[in-house]
């Protein structure tokens, strides 16, 4: 061999001090990523930007406001009646559940008790809305971690439900059906018995959705112990709904505060996971999925005779007070908080909408995170633009 001389030594030295000082040149503080202001996980229209550390998250911070169109601004130049129409459009997966909140608050401040008919078609319908949409999140989760065929099937399936929505509000997304006092209408004749029957293809599709994914090796290693809340987390940021079950929050405002619709007269359980993470999220989802269809069973069994409506002038001014009411909407606790100084519209509206609060902890929860976590936490929260952007 031949002997390395001093001169050959100190190139290769000078060599690598150069390629030293080149790295050091090229060293970052980090890499600003901005996901949005569209993309598909969200639902809608929203930014986040991350501070990476590599492919780690070392901060985020969710920018709504893209989508805002003033939805509380509005109802003060609307009569009540023209409101239920405006935030049918709040979350717009689950429309008729907007309604209800709005129309209670509008009762208590009026002294009216719907029929007891209308109470039960109110709660039927109400989870039939939360059936249509949590159908969507189930399909869609699995689009968000590569998996395209589970959304084929919340499409096809979802159909069956929006069919038997539309056949009885005469609107598909926006049924705008809830009144002051009751309902529009009263049931088309066999309704009742199609939709017991819609609620077997809803249990068929919620047994295909577990068969294809909850044992699928890819589907737990992208979701088990990503994104975990904890309980005290998850108070601290006002979570509600499944945001809040699947951390083991045993609350659900249906059993806790009915409100004026028959959940108390009817069996159902309320699903809770202690894991908290982002396949306990799917998983509360999917397990009240089939209870919402369990309770629609028992609400067309149960819906008695009588009357639809309660008797309410036909121009309609609603007492000068407050009112606030809340109610379990798919995405979680929906609230409204109505003014009123004795006139045809509201004097102010102001809306608590579930998406908001479960959309706060994202700078919390994507902390620490790899880039391909943000998809599939943001995916698990589940919220929808327009309930964040009123």
């Amino acid at each position: 061999m031949t002997a390395i001389t001093d001169r050959q030594k100190l190139q290769y030295i000078a060599a690598q001090a150069a390629d030293a000082r080149v790295n050091v040149e090229l060293e970052a503080e980090g890499m600003t990523l901005n996901i949005g202001p569209q993309h598909p996980a969200t639902h809608g229209t929203l930014r986040i930007v991350a501070r990476l550390d590599g492919e780690q998250v070392i901060a985020a911070e969710p920018i709504p406001g893209y989508m805002h169109r003033g939805y509380e601004k509005l109802t003060e130049v609307r009569t009540y009646a023209q409101v239920t129409a405006l935030v049918n459009r709040i979350d717009w997966l689950g429309s008729f559940a907007n309604e209800v909140p709005f129309i209670l608050a509008a009762e208590q401040l009026m002294g009216v008790e719907a029929p007891p008919r209308a109470q039960w078609i109110r709660t039927l319908l109400f989870e039939m809305a939360r059936i249509s949409n949590l159908i969507l999140f189930l399909g869609d989760m699995a689009v968000q971690l590569g998996a395209v065929t589970p959304a084929f099937f919340a499409f096809r399936d979802r159909e069956y439900v929006l069919d038997q929505i539309e056949r009885v509000t005469g609107g598909r997304f926006h049924p705008n059906f809830d009144r002051i006092g009751g309902l529009k209408d009263d049931l088309p004749q066999g309704w009742l018995a199609d939709t017991k029957a819609t609620m077997d293809k809803v249990r068929a599709f919620c047994d295909e959705i577990e068969n294809l994914l909850m044992g699928a090796e890819i589907f737990q290693a992208r979701t088990r112990g990503v994104g975990v809340i904890p309980p005290d987390v998850a108070q601290q940021y006002g979570l509600s709904g499944a945001n809040a079950r699947a951390s083991g929050i045993d609350w659900d405002l249906r059993r806790d505060q009915p409100n004026g619709m028959v959940y108390p007269e009817l069996d159902w359980k309320v699903w809770t996971h202690p894991d908290g993470d982002s396949f306990a999220r799917f998983w509360v989802r999917l397990q009240e999925t089939r209870e919402a269809a369990n309770i629609v069973e028992q609400c067309c069994d149960g819906v008695p005779g009588g009357p639809i409506m309660a008797k309410v002038p036909r121009i309609i001014k609603v007492p000068a007070g407050e009112a606030y009411v809340s109610t379990e909407n798919p995405l979680g606790e929906m609230g409204y908080y109505v003014v009123s100084k004795g006139d045809l519209t509201p004097f102010r509206v102001k809306i608590r909408s579930a998406s908001f609060n479960n959309v706060s902890i994202a700078p919390w929860i994507l902390r620490g995170v790899y880039v391909p976590d943000i998809i599939t936490i943001l995916a698990s929260l589940y919220f929808i633009l327009g309930d964040i952007d009123r």
